[in-house]
């Protein structure tokens, strides 16, 4: 089992930035537990379902973005330190949102689907106001 941890928001005005952060940890994890697990973040607006925003390879080498965010989010990890980042820039008022940071199986078939991730945290609230 293991237990996310972001870290990271906050109110931010638009055009400016923020980096999110979220640690993984459990009762028998270690650094090579968590070069195991492809990693992603997701977000939740009010009113919205829950919505994929980025992910990453096992190993960092391979990142998936949605469209909207491309660009302008970049999803990296530092398996050293069971660390995965989700730096923010140019963020605009829609980015307002819960995100959430994921753990999902090492060779993920589907890298944006909420259905591959099995372990999530809580999650830390993005304000963009315009």
């Amino acid at each position: 089992q293991v237990e996310l941890v972001e870290s990271g928001g906050g109110l931010v005005q638009a055009g400016g930035s923020l980096r999110l952060s979220c640690v993984a940890s459990g009762r028998t994890f270690s650094t090579y537990t968590f070069s195991t697990y492809t990693m992603g973040w997701f977000r939740q607006a009010p009113g919205n379902e829950r919505e994929f925003v980025a992910a990453v390879s096992w190993s960092g080498g391979i990142t998936y973005y949605v469209d909207s965010v491309k660009g302008r989010f970049t999803i990296s990890r530092d398996n050293a330190k069971n660390t995965v980042y989700l730096q923010m820039i140019s963020l605009k008022p829609e980015d307002t949102a819960v995100y959430y940071c994921a753990a999902g199986p090492r060779w993920a078939v589907a890298p944006r689907a909420l259905s591959e991730f099995g372990s999530w945290g809580q999650g830390t609230a993005v304000t963009v106001s315009s």
